[in-house]
């Protein structure tokens, strides 16, 4: 059996890791039934961090391809991809495409497949803002509408997908909907395996270290601190929603420091809007272990980010979310998340609410941590 996977931004890389992993743990078990997978960097965001070292310290595999297509605009960048990636498909003749979350690299991926007739697995399937607005959630339901394979990290995406009309038993499906898959039930399935990034958080967090500035920095704050991530478009484009969430960023920091690994977008932006930041402790872009070891050590989180609200969970840190929707809806549920947008006074009011003494994280909402060896093993079943 071949795999080709699609992968074009690091999260994609630490996510991919994981079922790379369970896939070496099969061949191992299985001498006479291999797997090959096939891993194709699209390039689609460029990563300085992602060196040779970062390789050998995530133990990821390298891309056997790097397509080298990054910038441009979303439908430049998209045609490109799906021009590259068909070309790579029909030399390497996979037996399926394995795609990640909800980025241009997984539509492009996704649709190039389709149209060679190449079944694709989507990993993070179901997932929902119901927000158009935003990129990536065009990217998340076309990238489902036409996968094989859709494998959810919760109960929630499932229910998602089944409300579009989407389930592996072609019987529930929504006959109105004019995506339906009825049509290709025999080869469809929706599953939820829990999710990946827990596997990883569950792996990497034994085999951490951190730089020698975090650790410079866990010392200088060792009486506590937040960690906070502001990268999303809709924040940073917007002066009034980036200097908001600054302002109050800055405020809590008087009184308990804020550290902000500062996104290049982010701080291009607070230099042409000539926004003043006073206390939050800015530092450059960090690496996946110096994130969860930051993430490990915090008292709470801020952050606009998908990944690291799961994340915030994964390490029992309670989390505001700068943003007015989540795909992540099962950790506002359970109090993990307050969503604030991006009004400072909800951010402030909801930094005062902080404890995570109330909360229980002894909750399994991701699964049991071998979201990987379940994908691969229902991919296996399936030829």
């Amino acid at each position: 059996m071949k795999i080709l996977t699609i992968i074009g931004a690091r999260p994609q890389f630490v996510k991919a890791a994981v079922v790379s992993r369970a896939i070496s743990s099969y061949n191992e078990k299985n001498p006479a039934n291999q797997i090959v997978e096939v891993l194709v960097h699209t390039g689609q965001h460029y990563d300085s961090n992602m060196s040779d070292v970062f390789f050998q310290e995530m133990r990821i595999p390298v891309p056997n391809y790097n397509l080298g297509i990054g910038g441009g605009s979303h439908g430049s960048m998209t045609g490109k991809m799906l021009e590259g990636i068909e070309d790579v498909l029909i030399k390497e003749k996979p037996d399926v495409l394995l795609v990640y979350g909800d980025t241009n690299s997984t539509l492009a991926g996704a649709l190039a497949a389709v149209k060679i007739h190449v079944p694709v697995a989507h990993v993070e399937a179901g997932l929902r803002s119901f927000n158009m607005k935003m990129p990536e959630e065009i990217n998340r339901i076309l990238t489902d509408r036409i996968s094989n394979w859709l494998f959810c990290p919760t109960e929630v995406a499932v229910a998602n997908l089944r409300s579009e009309g989407i389930s592996s038993d072609s019987s529930q499906s929504n006959n109105s909907s004019q995506f339906n898959h009825s049509n290709n039930s025999n080869n469809f399935r929706v599953l939820n395996v829990g999710d990946v990034m827990y596997d990883a958080a569950l792996y990497y967090k034994n085999i951490a270290k951190p730089s020698e500035m975090v650790a410079n920095l866990l010392n200088d704050y060792a009486q506590g601190f937040y960690l906070a991530t502001v990268h999303r478009a809709e924040n940073t484009d917007d002066r009034a929603r980036l200097g908001g969430i600054l302002d109050s960023l800055d405020k809590i920091s008087i009184n308990k420091p804020v550290i902000l690994p500062i996104h290049p977008r982010t701080k291009k932006m607070i230099s042409d809007y000539g926004i003043k930041v006073r206390n939050i402790h800015l530092i450059d872009p960090i690496g996946y272990f110096d994130m969860i070891t930051l993430l490990s050590s915090c008292h709470g989180v801020f952050t606009d980010s998908g990944g690291v609200q799961k994340e915030a969970y994964f390490f029992h840190k309670p989390c505001i979310t700068l943003r007015e929707e989540t795909e992540w809806v099962e950790l506002v549920n359970h109090g993990f998340n307050k969503l604030v947008g991006a009004n400072p006074e909800l951010i402030l009011n909801a930094e005062q609410a902080f404890s995570k003494d109330k909360l229980d994280f002894s909750i399994a909402l991701y699964g049991d941590g071998d979201a990987g060896g379940k994908i691969v093993n229902h991919l296996v079943s399936a030829q």
